[in-house]
């Protein structure tokens, strides 16, 4: 197209929720489960205003046989009068982007909803989407396809609502009772998969159960008849409790409260640390947890260092066991902290990153978060000295780990730097230094290593054996991982470092492999590795740079027709068509009895191989796992394993 040939006709113009269909990723982050999940919740959000406002006190949500869900509340109702647009006041919130009831400060002092997009986004991706409302006595209704009305806001009749709503929990309106019923059916040509996952959903609604005390959750799943009920007076001092649930608390739950009439703010955070080494803290703004933190987690942040950097100072903690050099910092203070921040404050003040509300951005959120989380840490240390001592020996152990991690680090690196190579012997590198294209196969044991560095296109592809099972790094200190041999080698191939000087941006490969053999010890290797992953180097699964392998399980020969088979149903399913004729089966026991040709056909072709990608959708319930896993506590696991020893499956 030459420069003559743009015109004005090129320019578009999209009309009402076109946009929303054209750039989904823009409205609700992603058009996979996080997307889909991301819908449900603004539903639900919504709801959960009505509450704020002083009026919900229940709310229901239903995952149907049919793909879609209803979510229902006992608030005021949508509503449905004539709006100065000349439409009822219902079409316009459910069909125009920011439209509501949360731009003012009358309808909703507090609420998570602020641009007033969050339904009509959620209309604009659904195959089908209806609303009934309840108020005055009545019941209306509008449906839309694809974000558009199908007709006008009726009055719905008794027989409407009986074939409409479920049976399953009364959701059938009696008579003086009001709020809004959403049902939406997700669109299958913009997600990926519109399948709920009941998991998921009811995390959301516990989380959200915990943050507004005395309302109550009620799901239904009409899939396989599951059943869950959320209510909590204790708010966000039981989240934490919950938490912490299969942790050794080293403190009692501190709890500040604060509120600022002028700014209009109001701040509850609970604060316990555990003998754990990871830490997990959360931030809410009316509701809506901000995953990417925001100002106010910065503000408890500055607090927390502030606050135990003097206490340690006033005890002459650091100045006997640390010197200024060698001072506390806030990587040490995250050891075992689990804590929650909740902000409540107007609606029209908020100020959010995107829609999908992931970090708050208001400034005068920081230095009231900061002030008075400082002034309650303070008070507690001061009237509870014996948690106060607790909480000050974990950050002194950590501390003295990350020195004396540093020091084996800096060993290791000038080690390596000292015998004439700073990579490890044992690594067979690709010719690629683009690590946007580069691959790191890491694979279990020198046999499959041998096959590998054969098999490889060295181009790109590079290969690191592991001499056997490593470390268990979940309750490992730093020094002893970069001590560890195998772990040394792995860190100096990765080339991002570790611990307090780890840098990303120096990663040597953005797709690593874990490659280990299909019996038990390869997939205890697998879940040492994850661990390693998980605990120290977290950002690369959080950018999508961790893969696992998927071989074959099985080879078989029909004739001089060579099929590979990747577990029992593909097998059966097979040699199911074999017909009759002859067929050898040969089950591997191990990488290591696959040719390099065989291993590159299989497994690391990118044109044929299997992998599948590592990510965490709920990094509290990773962290529970992983404690549960390959912590200390014998009890836990064992129950664990035998629950789920035999739903084990491989899913490719």
């Amino acid at each position: 197209m030459g420069k003559s040939d743009y015109t004005a006709e090129q320019i578009q113009v999209l009309e009402g929720l076109e946009p929303v269909r054209k750039r989904p990723g823009m409205y609700i982050g992603s058009t996979d489960a996080r997307g889909l999940h991301e819908c449900l919740r603004e539903i639900v959000d919504n709801s959960v205003d009505e509450s704020f406002a002083g009026v919900a006190k229940n709310i229901w949500v239903i995952l149907r046989k049919d793909g879609s869900a209803i979510i229902r509340d006992d608030g005021r109702g949508i509503p449905v009068d004539r709006h100065k647009t000349g439409k009822s006041a219902l079409e316009v919130t459910m069909t125009k982007l920011h439209a509501g009831g949360k731009f003012g400060s009358n309808a909703y002092k507090v609420s998570g909803g602020l641009h007033g997009v969050g339904a009509s986004v959620v209309n604009a991706l659904s195959l089908k989407f209806r609303v009934i409302v309840l108020r005055d006595n009545k019941a209306y209704f509008q449906e839309y396809k694809r974000g558009k009305p199908l007709s006008d806001v009726k009055e719905a009749s008794n027989d409407y609502l009986d074939s409409t709503l479920p049976k399953i929990c009364n959701l059938a309106p009696q008579k003086g009772e009001t709020g809004t019923i959403t049902q939406f059916t997700p669109d299958p040509e913009i997600f990926h998969d519109v399948t709920f996952d009941k998991n998921k959903v009811k995390n959301l609604l516990r989380d959200r159960a915990y943050l507004v005390p005395k309302l109550a959750f009620h799901f239904f799943d009409e899939r396989d008849q599951d059943e869950a009920h959320y209510y909590f007076e204790g708010g966000i001092k039981s989240l934490v409790a919950h938490s912490n649930r299969g942790k050794n608390s080293i403190s009692g739950i501190i709890y500040i409260s604060k509120e600022d009439p002028k700014l209009s703010i109001s701040l509850e955070t609970a604060i316990q640390y555990t003998d754990t080494f990871v830490e997990n803290v959360k931030g809410y703004v009316n509701g809506i947890l901000t995953t990417d933190g925001g100002t106010h987690i910065t503000g408890f942040r500055i607090a927390l260092t502030r606050s135990i950097s003097d206490y340690a100072k006033k005890i002459g903690l650091t100045n006997k066991i640390l010197d200024e050099k060698n001072g506390l910092t806030g990587e040490d203070m995250k050891e075992g902290l689990n804590a929650v921040v909740y902000i409540k404050m107007p609606s029209s003040n908020l100020q959010f990153e995107s829609q999908t509300k992931a970090k708050l951005n208001n400034p005068e959120v920081q230095g009231f978060v900061s002030a008075s989380v400082k002034e309650g840490l303070d008070t507690y240390f001061e009237e509870h000295p014996s948690d106060a001592k607790s909480i000050m020996e974990k950050i002194l152990l950590a501390a003295k780990a990350r020195i004396a991690a540093r020091a084996a680090k800096d060993a290791v690196l000038r080690k390596g730097a000292l015998e004439g190579s700073a990579l490890p012997g044992k690594l067979a590198d690709c010719q690629s230094r683009d690590p946007h294209v580069s691959e790191l196969y890491i694979v279990e044991g020198d046999s499959a290593g041998g096959s590998a560095k054969q098999g490889r296109d060295r181009r790109f592809q590079a290969i690191l054996p592991l001499g056997g099972k490593i470390l268990n790094t979940e309750r490992a200190q730093l020094d002893k991982i970069v001590k560890f041999e195998e772990l040394k080698d792995l860190i100096i191939a990765l080339g991002a470092g570790i611990g307090d000087s780890v840098t990303y941006s120096k990663l040597r490969y953005h797709r690593i492999i874990i490659m280990t053999d299909a019996d038990v010890d390869g997939e205890h290797i697998k879940t040492l590795l994850l661990t390693f992953f998980f605990r120290h180097l977290p950002e690369i699964i959080k950018n999508g740079y961790l893969y696992i392998a998927v071989p074959p399980l099985y080879r078989i020969q029909i004739g001089k027709v060579v099929k590979y088979a990747y577990n029992d149903d593909e097998l059966t399913e097979t040699l199911d068509k074999a017909n009759g004729s002859k067929y050898i089966v040969q089950r591997y026991k191990g990488l290591g009895e696959m040719n390099p040709s065989q291993l590159w056909e299989t497994t690391m072709d990118p044109q044929t191989r299997t992998l599948k990608q590592v990510t965490v959708e709920d990094a509290e319930e990773a962290d529970k796992i992983f404690t549960m896993l390959m912590g200390e506590d014998v009890g836990p696991r064992k129950k664990f394993i035998q629950t789920h020893a035999k739903l084990a499956t491989l899913d490719i």
